[in-house]
């Protein structure tokens, strides 16, 4: 019973020499219109940034047997990565060009399992309080029915990228 997938993704340091060059409200709208690459994780999870407003990020996946964990439900690192994603990017989304950022921390609470049964499922990021060096944000991922199955708060450090 052999089960495969296979993917593509574009060359990841295009977007990584551009974010600099464009707001990240700019760049995270440029790169959800395919003029800039999407990130490989992407691609590699199957999830897809659906929306973006400056403090705001929304990404979904439809949760497949290639994101199960040996017990039969959906991997807790593939929730973390949504959330990630999310809150890092509505974070993003309020940097002026030539910031950018990283996560300091992740703190993420499980409430629900997801399965293949679960449907698309939806992480909503929002920012709390941007400074000049740090940021803090929370996502919450959510099923069709707005169920929440997890939630996480960020700390992100911002630095200035070269343009």
């Amino acid at each position: 019973m052999g089960r495969s997938r296979t993917y593509d993704w574009e060359d990841p340091a295009v977007s990584a020499s551009a974010v600099g060059h464009y707001s990240g409200l700019d760049f995270l709208r440029e790169v959800q219109a395919g003029r800039l690459p999407a990130p490989p994780i992407t691609a590699t999870l199957g999830m897809t940034l659906d929306e973006v407003e400056h403090g705001r990020a929304v990404f979904s996946l439809i949760p497949g047997e290639e994101h199960y964990n040996p017990i039969g439900s959906v991997h807790g690192g593939v929730y973390a990565t949504l959330l990630d994603s999310a809150a890092g990017c509505a974070v993003q989304s309020v940097l002026p060009p030539a910031m950018g950022y990283t996560s300091l921390d992740l703190n993420v609470k499980f409430l629900r399992p997801v399965t293949v049964d679960t449907g698309r499922i939806r992480a909503v990021g929002t920012v709390l309080n941007s400074g000049r060096r740090t940021a803090l944000a929370q996502a919450e991922l959510l099923d069709e029915a707005d169920r929440l199955l997890a939630h996480t708060t960020s700390s992100c450090l911002l630095f200035p990228v070269p343009v």
